[in-house]
């Protein structure tokens, strides 16, 4: 439940890093001006990077992670990445 009780208030606590990150990409502004006023790490960044390195290098496709990966380090409009992920071609996900 520790688990649980953090993975909520990252999502919605507004002294959560990573969410801050994410309201604020939502708002237009880019990663690095972000990371600049933080002043504290938000792990979630580093995190995206990882799980997208991982993916690609395994060869696993990971859509939404992908998605987070170019808003984050390619300067994707998040808008746009939920259209893209919201509208990509159905599949099986086993």
């Amino acid at each position: 439940t520790l688990f649980r009780s953090d993975l909520v208030l990252t999502c919605t606590g507004d002294l959560s890093r990573n969410r801050t990150v994410g309201v604020e990409l939502g708002k237009g502004r880019k990663l690095d001006d972000i990371l600049k006023g933080l002043g504290h790490v938000a792990e979630g960044v580093k995190t995206a990077k990882s799980a997208y390195d991982l993916s690609v290098r395994e060869g696993v496709e990971m859509p939404i992670t992908h998605e987070v990966y170019k808003v984050l380090y390619e300067n994707k409009d998040p808008r746009q990445a939920v259209v893209d992920i919201m509208t990509r071609e159905l599949r099986s996900e086993r």
